[in-house]
Order: structure tokens, then sequence, then C-alpha cells
């Protein structure tokens, strides 16, 4: 199912997700300019300058991705690109991962050294301002943007679905908690406190870490053909639950399959000794628009007898003979 077989309710808050990722990205790119002319030597601040720069990734694999779903099919991509969506889901959340990794060696192998950043002055129209003055300042003005992206973010993944929109809005978390470590670091560097820098660093790394290895888990399940799962968790969508429980329920349906490709699912339904109503099927799965594909998947239980070896290891196989897409006459 390409974008423009969606409703036209789903593009339209695609077209909105695809407006916010541009307008993070230019915010982005003027907050890494900003951080990167007054971190000095602090750690936290380069920390959020770190995170503030590999941030721009899951914007941007989102709207290359976005790009590749409204292709249609081709004799290279005969199921179309929407598996484009899950890889574009690994790569933010390897990225994701990668930065709360490196930032929390970096902030611990400081603390181990016992590193004492410094923050000097800088002249301003002939006036000595202390440069953690505007670190702060920076960092404070840093945290605003990610709090209201990330909300708008959020709220449009849970309707979409969207894995990378979800995981871009745990980016704009960690920015804006970076931030606030940022500017808690820079004040323990002025009371002497030169641990509070690397420490502040680290907490926010960890964090971002967590959230990196549950999206990774998820991402990963999702490439292996696994059961549908949560947009948030690696536990199996309830989504799915319901729907193949539907299915299931239907006279001639003896088991029902579900696997995600990006945003959409693929319904394989296992007949019993009777053929489904096929109708029934498909006016089932039309009610939900991420089903883009229904299979119906031949049984075979006595493999045996048909000389295949293979197959009388299992008992049985699933073999789709019969493709149903919904809305298809």
């Amino acid at each position: 199912m390409t974008v423009g077989a969606l409703p036209q309710e789903i593009r339209e808050k695609l077209r909105r997700a695809e407006r916010l990722e541009w307008i993070t990205i230019g915010i982005m790119v003027i907050t890494v300019i900003a951080m990167g002319l007054v971190m000095g030597s602090s750690q936290a601040m380069q920390t959020a300058w770190v995170e503030d720069l590999l941030s721009l990734i899951p914007p941007i694999v989102f709207l290359v991705t976005a790009r590749l779903e409204r292709r249609k099919p081709t004799a290279l991509y005969p199921f179309g690109f929407e598996r484009y969506h899950s890889i574009a889901f690994l790569v933010a959340a390897v990225s994701l991962t990668a930065m709360g990794a490196l930032l929390a060696i970096d902030s611990v192998v400081t603390l181990i050294k016992q590193e004492r950043p410094t923050v000097g002055s800088i002249a301003i129209f002939g006036h000595e301002i202390w440069q953690g003055w505007l670190m702060i300042g920076v960092l404070a003005l840093s945290v605003i943007p990610p709090v209201v992206l990330g909300r708008l973010k959020y709220a449009l993944a849970q309707p979409l679905h969207d894995k990378v929109l979800h995981t871009d809005a745990l980016m704009n978390k960690a920015d804006w908690l970076t931030g606030l470590a940022g500017v808690a670091g820079v004040f323990g560097i002025a009371y002497g406190l030169w641990w509070a820098d690397a420490a502040a660093a680290l907490i926010i790394s960890l964090d971002i870490l967590r959230d990196g290895v549950r999206s990774g888990r998820i991402a990963t399940a999702e490439l292996a053909d696994t059961t549908p799962r949560r947009l948030d968790s690696p536990k199996i969508s309830e989504e799915a639950l319901q729907l193949a429980a539907r299915l299931k329920a239907c006279p001639g349906v003896r088991g029902v399959r579900l696997r995600e490709t990006g945003r959409m699912f693929e319904v394989t339904v296992e007949p019993d000794a009777q053929m489904p109503n096929l109708d029934t099927l498909r006016r089932i799965a039309a009610e939900n628009w991420r089903v883009a594909t229904l299979n119906i998947a031949a049984v075979h239980d006595a493999p045996e007898e048909a000389g295949d070896p293979a197959r009388a290891e299992t008992g049985e196989s699933w073999t789709p003979y019969l493709r149903v897409l919904p809305g298809s006459p």
C-alpha cells in the first residue's frame, strides 16, 4: 500500500510530521553552531553538542523514508518500499544507542581521570564576561524547541504508528534533558564542583542509552518478522492481538499470523478444513488501514504423502497461495 492509498487523515498527519522534521533540522543546525561557538571545555556542554549533532539523523532518515514510501512497486521492488521504514527505524535506534554509549563512556573516563574543566572569560564590547553565562544562555534557549517539537511528534507518532517519528521524539526528549543537565554542570563548575559537569553528562547519557536499547530491540524484532510490537515497547501490539482474534473467530479460520512491514501489517490466514468466507476476511482487514496484505495459506496436514521429507519434520506447513488486498475486487 503506497502513501497515496492511505486514508486522508493519515496522509495529512504524515505531511504535518514532515514539516515538523524540516523545522527540527533547521533549529538543530542553528543550535549546533551556537553551542560549538561557546562550549569551551565543559563536559556537559560537549555532551549536549554531540547529542544535538547526532539528533539530526532521525529527522533526516524519516524524510528520506517518507519520499520512498510514495513510490509505487517496481520490477526490482515488487512488494513496494514499506520495508525501508523498518530499516530507517533501525538506523534511528542504532544512532540513539551509539550516542548514549559514547557519551556515557566519555563521562566515566572524565570522572576517573578527575579532569577539572575550566571556563574562562570573553570580551564583549570591551567588557569581560564569564563564558559560563553564555553557555547557560545557549543551553537554556536550546531546551525550548525540543520540548515543543518532541510533544508534537509524539502526538503524531501514535496515530501514524511511526516508530522513526517516535524515536525522534525520544531524541528531542534527550535534547532538552541534556540541556538542563548542561546548565547544572556549568553551575557546578562555577561553584568548584568539578565532578558535577561530568556527572550531569553521565546521567543523561544513561537515559539516552536506555531509550536506544529499547528502540533497538523493537527494530530488530520488526526486521526479523516477529509479531508486531508496540510503539514504545518490545511487547506484542494490542492492535495486532485484537485483529488476529477477530480473524480467528471467523468460521473456517484455523490460525492467523501477522508481521509488520514499516507501519503496515501483512496478515496470513490459515484455513481449516473448509474455506473461510473471503468477503468477511476482506471486510475485517479493510477496517484497519494498516493491513496492506491479506494472504490465505494452504495447510498440508500429511506432508509425508506429498513426498516432501522437509515438511514431514514439522507435520504441517504454510504455503501462501492466495493474496487478497483489502478493498480489491
